[in-house]
């Protein structure tokens, strides 16, 4: 009966625990974007240019690059850049050729860079569904055009090959960004939840007429071109050759070899530590490895490092991100030890120092070694154990000059000065004891000196308080 009530109470308990344990929930795929979330994420770019549309798609892939050439671009060293000049002096960037690209159009950089949430966005779902994009874009220019406000113009060319619609330039050496609020070019909008994203008019332009363009720019041959929309097959194009002509700094300085293909592909390097929105494009990008410790330095902005994830090494190319102390080798963490002020403290926690000396059993800290060359006549000198031992004769001097002033003291004040209170008497002291033992308590060991006895006697004619002087131990 009892073993039974045990039994059961084990399996209730049992039941309770594995109830009470949390589910282990497995890892949640990035949603795919529907229709409408990707009409809306294109909707300011789908009417661009064909190849300016290509160059934005892939440029946004690499988010942090794209924030480099904009701040690059403000610069006044650089912002005065056009031409040949221009290419000459991106030629020594280590940037993507589908971000060098965008360079000499400032107001899409400044588009980007101020909007960084949306472009992320725009690379993700490009990298993740680059057929479902392409198709978004071709939806949107259908309405447009059905809406009556896409059409050729002295800025750009309209062409209708069955359900494509082409958008070119005008002018092959001159390309006009278009302006538009995609509220007025689309018509009505068929999404009310997933309203267009919208950016503000540049100051001057007016939208309620629908597209405007601004002033052309014109176009650098070496950096315009080399990528197309392959809208039958959902791909973009590549000129190899030229590509390579715009890659010649990773091809130089990082031995990145030369590209043979005629598609776009993604190239991790350029992505610079960015994280991946969806584990297929991450394990597509990054292998197997992306859960390592070393992808994760990755992510977090580190140094890259030869051979984590499949990225190479940036061969001395800052790392853009967090900014993070940077170390070249490995160095064990340990409590920070005090230096001299020229020698440069070693990395690790921050321990609460103390003043006083202690005893450190772990971790074992190793000084520097300048404070280990230091001289032996520079760091303080330890006393012996037992040096205190040797002083008796000077603490007894001391103590006779102490009785000697006592006797200059008036007599009332002799009685006072050295004999301790009755209230301050030790425990288990004489006056503690029972009279018969006082009288003839414990007695100076014989040859010892008592120093008390005689300074008393000779000083103020009072009887020593330790009875028996001279006497030995009373059996």
């Amino acid at each position: 009966m009892k073993a039974n009530l045990i039994r059961m109470m084990a399996g209730m308990l049992a039941a309770i625990v594995i109830w009470s344990a949390p589910a282990k929930v497995p890892a949640q795929e990035a949603p795919v974007l529907a229709p409408p979330q990707l009409d809306q994420l294109l909707a300011p770019i789908a009417l661009y240019p064909d190849t300016l549309l290509t160059q934005i798609l892939t440029a946004s892939t690499y988010p942090l690059e794209v924030v480099q050439a904009a701040r690059w671009i403000k610069d006044p060293n650089n912002a005065g850049l056009s031409g040949e000049q221009l290419a000459g002096a991106l030629d020594e960037q280590d940037w993507d050729p589908s971000v060098k690209s965008l360079v000499p159009f400032p107001q899409v950089l400044q588009l980007m860079d101020g909007n960084l949430s949306w472009m992320q966005q725009l690379g993700d779902a490009f990298l993740a569904q680059e057929s479902d994009v392409m198709d978004s874009v071709q939806r949107l220019r259908a309405q447009a055009l059905a809406a009556g406000t896409l059409r050729s113009t002295a800025q750009q060319v309209v062409i209708t090959e069955g359900s494509t619609i082409i958008i070119q330039p005008a002018t092959p050496e001159v390309v006009y960004v278009p302006a538009y609020s995609p509220t007025v070019v689309y018509g009505d909008w068929p999404y009310p939840d997933y309203p267009p994203d919208y950016f503000p008019a540049p100051p001057g332009y007016d939208f309620s007429t629908g597209i405007i363009f601004g002033i052309g720019v014109g176009i650098i041959g070496t950096l315009w071109g080399w990528e197309s929309c392959d809208w039958d097959h959902h791909r973009v194009h590549v000129d190899h050759d030229r590509f390579n002509q715009i890659d010649r700094f990773a091809i130089d300085h990082r031995n990145h070899p030369r590209f043979t293909g005629d598609t776009w592909d993604h190239d991790p390097y350029h992505r610079r530590g960015v994280p991946y929105r969806t584990p297929d494009t991450r394990t597509r990008f990054l292998g197997n490895s992306a859960g390592s410790p070393d992808t994760r330095r990755d992510f977090r902005g580190y140094p890259a490092t030869s051979g984590a994830a499949g990225i190479p090494a940036s061969g001395g190319q800052p790392v853009v991100g967090p900014r993070v102390p940077a170390t070249t080798t490995q160095q064990s963490v340990s409590p920070r030890v005090t230096t001299p002020a020229t020698t440069q403290p070693p990395i690790g926690p921050r321990v609460p120092t103390t003043t006083t000396q202690q005893s450190v059993v772990s971790p074992r800290v190793t000084a520097p070694t300048s404070v280990m060359q230091q001289p032996l006549a520079t760091q303080r000198p330890q006393p012996p154990a037992f040096e205190g031992m040797t002083q008796a004769p000077e603490v007894q001097r001391q103590l006779e000059r102490a009785r000697t002033s006592q006797q200059l003291l008036p007599r009332s004040m002799q009685d006072r000065s050295l004999a301790p209170s009755p209230s301050a008497q030790p425990r288990g002291s004489s006056s503690s004891l029972p009279r018969s033992m006082q009288d003839g308590g414990a007695a100076p060991i014989h040859g010892a000196p008592s120093h008390d006895s005689g300074s008393r006697s000779s000083g103020s004619g009072s009887s020593s308080t330790t009875g028996n002087s001279s006497g030995r131990f009373r059996r």
